[in-house]
């Protein structure tokens, strides 16, 4: 197998605040797996096909840590509304009509295609309840070269009659599901209790059994909204904070995402960190259904770990440029919310949110690092109109604030090119 060597200017976030930049560099991987970045491509590569993409970004393939596949055709939809009455009104209808799995095929093949297309290569998505459309967008993703995490969604309350389980169902769907998943070698499955309100006891202690009885990975949210912790805290009385609902049955710690936090205080924050959960920050999401600005720039201060979703629906962007900008976005909101006394997040940050930090929950090191699955995407920026000779800095910078439609040329995943604008007219 001929190895995969990539000509261009070579860009990626090894750390927070940092961009590693290699104009007019070689990115190479064998069998998949990355060999090295380099200003001069070394002897041993002598004679081996070289994709060329002249002064074209070369960056690391998007993370997104936090999005609802079956919410996916109501983008844009209901955003005046906060977040319970959005999810009676819009959300819960909407992934109630996947019990129809002709339906969810098509929903979720268009996803994964554009998912592909934005340069989207990992995820952490749920699902909705049902175990046939579950496997479905399994399928789907798996197809279209998209590797990460899928969680059939868990609630047995709080759902309605179109979107609720029974306890029994929904344990026994579970395993089903669990079971039939075992086939698929890029999509893993993740234990997906919606929210602590969706869930009873006893469904809640039957999947903190099962996550360390398999040692499965858990999703769910967590201090979203004012109103969601009142609920929270009406439902639970014997916990102080809405975290200790997750980890009084087993659902809490390195192997866990908790979407949002925006509501989370020092000593919720403190659990989160010693507990090694990974907070998935969701910006769009949080202003359009008017959730509140988290404080992401004191989660990072304080060392959680932190990474961006998209939130679909809730969000409107699947493009995680446009997930950055939003990040960075709220955190000048933020900033200006604390008095000015802490900073926004920069160009650098966000794009290191978006890409290796995600990528870490899944085991992944940082940057482009020798020995990791190629995750790389190329975007062509030559077609806009340039006030001066651009740096690679303000390169990178104007790819995250401006949408460019049809800046992507190709995406690998996993080594595997999965995209390919040539091929996609």
């Amino acid at each position: 197998m001929n190895p995969i060597i990539l000509k261009g200017t070579i860009v990626s976030a090894p750390v927070l605040g940092r961009l590693e930049i290699t104009p007019g560099g070689y990115l190479a991987a064998e069998e998949g797996r990355i060999t090295g970045v380099w200003p001069v491509l070394p002897e041993r590569y002598a004679g081996a096909p070289v994709e060329d993409f002249g002064d074209a970004l070369i960056l690391q393939s998007f993370t997104d840590l936090h999005l609802h596949a079956p919410q996916y055709p109501m983008l844009g939809m209901g955003m005046d509304l906060p977040l319970l009455d959005w999810l009676d009104a819009y959300a819960f209808p909407t992934e109630a009509r996947f019990s129809d799995t002709g339906y969810a095929r098509e929903v979720y093949q268009k996803l994964a295609r554009e998912l592909a297309g934005h340069g989207t290569t990992r995820v952490c998505m749920f699902s909705s309840l049902h175990t046939d459309a579950t496997l479905i967008l399994m399928e789907e993703l798996e197809r279209a070269g998209i590797t990460g995490y899928v969680g059939k969604v868990n609630m047995d309350r709080n759902g309605g009659k179109d979107l609720q389980e029974t306890t029994e169902e929904s344990m026994a769907e579970t395993l089903r599901w669990l079971e039939e998943s075992q086939d698929f070698a890029h999509i893993r499955p993740i234990l997906t209790p919606r929210f602590t309100p969706s869930c009873t006891d006893a469904l809640m202690a039957f999947l903190g059994r099962l996550a360390a009885e398999r040692d499965l990975p858990v999703q769910s949210h967590l201090s979203e909204n004012t109103a969601e912790l009142a609920l929270v805290a009406s439902l639970h009385p014997d916990c102080p904070q809405y975290w200790e609902t997750y980890a009084k049955f087993g659902l809490w710690g390195p192997k866990t995402a908790m979407a949002h936090c925006v509501w989370s205080d020092a000593r919720e924050r403190q659990a989160m960190k010693e507990a090694g959960v990974t907070v998935v920050h969701c910006a769009d999401s949080n202003q359009n259904i008017c959730s509140g600005v988290a404080p992401v720039r004191v989660m990072l201060d304080e060392g959680l770990k932190v990474a961006l979703g998209s939130d679909i629906a809730g969000g409107d962007h699947l493009d995680m440029l446009d997930v950055a900008a939003s990040a960075i976005r709220a955190s000048k909101a933020r900033r200006i919310l604390d008095g000015w006394e802490t900073e926004h997040l920069t160009v650098a940050e966000a794009l290191y949110l978006a890409t290796s930090a995600g990528a870490a929950f899944f085991g992944a090191r940082p940057g482009f690092g020798p020995g990791e699955p190629l995750h790389a995407l190329v975007l062509d920026d030559s077609q806009l109109p340039k006030p001066h000779p651009l740096t690679p800095e303000e390169r990178v910078e104007r790819a995250v604030y401006r949408r460019q439609p049809g800046a992507i040329r190709a995406v690998w995943s996993q080594g595997r090119k999965i995209f390919s604008a040539e091929e996609n007219g």
